[in-house]
């Protein structure tokens, strides 16, 4: 029989795919295949060849039995071929492969980009560090919660800031919120993506899976340590129901898609919850939550310039600052220079705006903006109509102890909150004590 190569046209009808039988449970990585080392002759007397990987697709030729094809990868029960020219299907429950078959890599791989970067035991800042990895290392990614990557760490569950590093491929880690159930009696876990690849044991029927990802019909997990495949085929993925949001019973909001939310136990003090959230598809979900500080004095319903307490409410976000240069936000960003400073002259027609020294009788006082506080922040638009008294230079920036009326974090969540803000998304911030969120 002579051997179809690329291009070869294949004479044509169809076959029906097959589901694997229960027991014959492996990977399904698209997986590229050696051809110099490996044969593929079809089995069935006509196979139709299918314009994707399953019977829903449209047939766009056949091949007969003994026809030796090209294949280019597997996915799933499904080899893909060179076809007369174009890419087309088949059935792997009809095709004979002899030979040595190379196991591909990996459809995705996530490598640090960052020097050092640190491993957390939560989604975010706030938890403690439980260890580092290093620049241009692989990391075994589990699955990505907003802005951060859940990811096997010498055997234990860590996280790391999906900002340093790079995804390339095409399989995309699932949701957190979805639980992996096995339905079959008993399932078998193979050491690679196919049900040629050898048994490594199985899992029972009502077990929850760790899945790292999934192509065509099969499932890789974490499997006691290590690698492993399992048939979608037998396992249920259901969405976890996930709790009620606070920003989902907000009314306020209008066309905003991205909410930093400040909140306290009461008025009087000065430590404060930060979270923000962010709009997919329709769903608010939570990207961070940090620990901050409010004004010394904590929130005020009604502020006055040099009160040393925060102004609640909800507000638009002005314009990035920092003493460096940019770290990558996309929201207008202005560099400080030892000159800068914010006018907090009440009698000033400059008052609560941004100028520049000497001030030539412009004001009699002003706020240095070239002070390590302003390393990083935004500016929060309060009292732009710069009523007299009412306060000013009320901003979002690095700080850990108190403010004279703004709202501060660490350097390190400030920069994150920088790069994570898209004025295309209409970001707000609203700052309150937690029992007064339900005007918002």
């Amino acid at each position: 029989m002579k051997k179809l190569m690329v291009g070869m046209a294949l004479t044509a009808t169809l076959a029906t795919a097959v589901t694997p039988g229960f027991g014959s449970i492996g990977g399904n990585q698209e997986k590229a295949y050696a051809a110099a080392t490996v044969t593929y002759k079809v089995t069935a007397s006509k196979l139709n060849v299918r314009s994707g990987a399953g019977t829903t697709y449209g047939i766009i030729g056949s091949v007969v039995k003994g026809q030796t094809l090209s294949v280019m990868s597997k996915s799933g029960s499904w080899y893909k071929i060179n076809y007369n020219g174009r890419t087309g299907y088949v059935s792997s429950d009809y095709v004979q492969a002899s030979g040595t078959a190379t196991p591909p890599a990996e459809s995705t791989t996530y490598t640090v980009t960052a020097s050092t970067l640190n491993v957390r035991s939560g989604a975010g800042t706030n938890y403690a560090s439980i260890g580092s990895v290093k620049k241009g290392q692989k990391l075994s990614v589990v699955s990505k919660s907003g802005s951060w990557y859940k990811i096997n760490y010498n055997g234990r569950t860590g996280y790391v800031s999906s900002d340093y590093v790079q995804a390339s491929g095409t399989t995309t880690p699932p949701a957190e919120s979805t639980t992996y159930t096995v339905t079959a009696s008993t399932l078998n876990v193979r050491s690679g993506a196919g049900t040629n690849y050898a048994s490594i044991g199985s899992v029972t029927k009502g077990q929850k899976l760790s899945v790292v990802s999934k192509s065509g019909s099969w499932y890789k997990i974490n499997y006691n340590g290590r690698t492993g495949y399992v048939s979608s085929d037998y396992v249920q993925a259901s969405a976890t129901v996930s709790p009620k949001l606070v920003v989902d019973s907000f009314k306020t909001l209008g066309n905003a898609q991205q909410v930093i939310l400040v909140t306290a136990d009461n008025y009087d003090t000065k430590s404060a919850k930060i979270q923000t959230f962010e709009k997919v598809d329709g769903k608010w979900k939570q990207v961070l939550t940090a620990n901050g500080v409010l004004g010394q004095k904590g929130f005020s319903l009604s502020k006055k310039e040099g009160d040393m307490e925060s102004p609640t409410g909800k507000y638009t976000i002005g314009t990035a600052f920092g003493r460096y240069a940019n770290p990558g936000t996309k929201l207008p960003y202005r560099k400080i220079t030892a000159n800068d400073v914010w006018v907090d002259d009440s009698k000033s027609s400059l008052y609560n705006t941004w100028q520049q020294k000497p001030a030539n009788g412009r004001w009699t006082s002003a706020e240095n903006m070239d002070i390590p506080a302003y390393d990083y922040g935004f500016v929060i638009n309060y009292n732009e109509s710069r009523t007299p008294g009412k306060g000013s230079a009320i901003f979002f920036h690095v700080g850990t102890n108190y403010t004279a009326g703004c709202t501060a974090t660490s350097k390190e969540q400030v920069v994150s909150i920088l790069k994570w803000l898209n004025p295309e998304k209409n970001p707000v911030i609203i700052q309150s004590p937690v029992s007064e969120l339900d005007k918002y």
